[in-house]
C-alpha cells in the first residue's frame, strides 16, 4: 500500500482487498468484549477537521483506540485557524507534535494532497470538498461484500446529488477496480462535467435501472452546497429521484439500499425503506469503524505491501 490514502483511484484492485481483507478479521476482534488491540501502542494520530462532522470523525477516533493509539481531536473553530493560520503552518505544527497520521476533512478539494507533501507521517483523506471520501468508499464496499459475497459483476446504482458527491466519486472509482458495474442516476443539473472520464454509465431514468440492480446507494441532497436552482422543488426531486415504497418494490428481492447518511427521510428516501431489512445504513456506520482500523493498521502498524 501506499504511504498515504488520499483517493480511491489510488488504490490498486490488491490493495482494496487486503483492506477489505483487513477489515473482515478486525471485524471478528469488535465481536470481543474486551475490543482493544495493542498494534499502535505509541502512535499519533490526530483528525484534523476544517468541516463539521459526526460520524466520520467519531469513526475515526473509535479506529485509532480501538488500535491503543494516542488521539489528538483538531477542531477548525477556535484554534488558530479561525484567526488565519494557513493549512501549512497547521502541518507543520502538527509536524512538531510527532504526528505519526493525520486524518483530515476540508472544504478545498485537494487539501490532503498539499497536507501529503508537509508531513512526514501518513496522511487519510476524509472527505475534501466536492472532490473524495476513500474511506467511505472502502466502507461500502465492506458492507456491500458482506450481504452480497462479493462484487464482481454486480451492479450497483448510485442515485441523486453526484455533483456534490465526493462519495460518488470516491465510489465509482473504487467499486470499478473491484469489478463492479456502476451506473449513475440523477437530475441532468447533479450530473457533474467531467462523468465522461468515470468508468461508469449515466442514467436519467431511475425507474428504468432499479429492476436491473444488486444495489441501490441513495445520496443526500446537500442544501447546505445549493447556491442554484438545481432541481424545481423538493416534492418533484422525490417524485423522480426519490426511493419510495413503490419503486423499492421493483428492486430484485435480494437488492440491496444503501445511504452513507445523513438522510433526508422523505425526500431521497422514504423511512420504511431506510428501515428495512434490506438496509445497511446502521451497518454501514458500525463497518465504518471496522475499515478505519483496518486503514490505520495497514498504514502504521501492519504488513503492508
Amino acid at each position: 500500500m501506499n504511504r498515504h490514502l488520499i483517493s480511491a483511484g489510488d488504490l490498486a484492485k490488491d490493495d482494496a482487498l487486503l483492506i477489505l481483507d483487513t477489515a473482515e478479521e478486525l471485524a471478528r476482534v469488535s465481536e470481543r468484549s474486551i475490543k482493544k488491540l495493542p498494534t499502535l501502542r505509541g502512535r499519533t494520530v490526530v483528525n484534523l477537521f476544517f468541516e463539521d462532522s459526526t460520524r466520520t470523525r467519531i469513526s475515526f477516533e473509535a479506529a485509532a483506540k480501538r488500535l491503543s493509539a494516542d488521539v489528538i481531536n483538531f477542531s477548525a473553530k477556535g484554534s488558530s485557524v479561525s484567526k488565519g493560520e494557513s493549512l501549512k503552518d497547521t502541518a507543520l505544527t502538527l509536524e512538531a507534535m510527532g504526528a505519526d497520521a493525520v486524518v483530515i476533512r476540508h472544504s478545498a478539494s485537494g487539501a490532503p494532497h498539499r497536507l501529503a507533501n508537509w508531513v512526514h507521517g501518513s496522511v487519510v483523506n476524509a472527505g475534501d470538498g466536492t472532490h473524495e471520501h476513500p474511506t467511505q468508499a472502502l466502507l461500502d464496499a465492506f458492507s456491500m461484500r458482506r450481504r452480497l459475497g462479493g462484487l464482481e459483476g454486480r451492479k450497483v446504482t448510485i442515485v441523486g446529488d453526484v455533483l456534490h458527491s465526493r462519495v460518488a466519486r470516491s465510489n465509482v472509482l473504487l467499486l470499478h477496480t473491484l469489478g463492479a458495474e456502476v451506473t449513475l442516476v440523477a437530475p441532468p443539473t447533479l450530473v457533474p462535467v467531467s462523468v465522461g472520464t468515470w468508468p461508469c454509465e449515466v442514467s436519467y431514468d431511475l425507474d428504468a435501472v432499479l429492476p436491473k440492480s444488486d444495489v441501490v446507494m441513495m445520496l443526500r441532497v446537500q442544501k447546505e452546497r445549493m447556491n442554484a436552482a438545481y432541481f424545481p422543488s423538493e416534492r418533484e426531486y422525490s417524485r423522480r429521484y426519490g426511493l419510495d415504497r413503490d419503486r423499492f418494490a421493483r428492486m430484485p428481492d435480494d437488492a440491496i439500499v444503501m445511504h452513507p447518511g445523513p438522510m433526508n427521510r422523505g425526500m431521497e428516501i422514504a423511512a420504511e425503506v431506510a428501515d428495512s431489512a434490506r438496509s445497511t445504513i446502521v451497518e454501514q456506520v458500525a463497518n465504518g469503524v471496522t475499515i478505519r482500523m483496518a486503514v490505520l493498521y495497514l498504514l502504521l502498524g501492519g504488513e503492508t505491501t
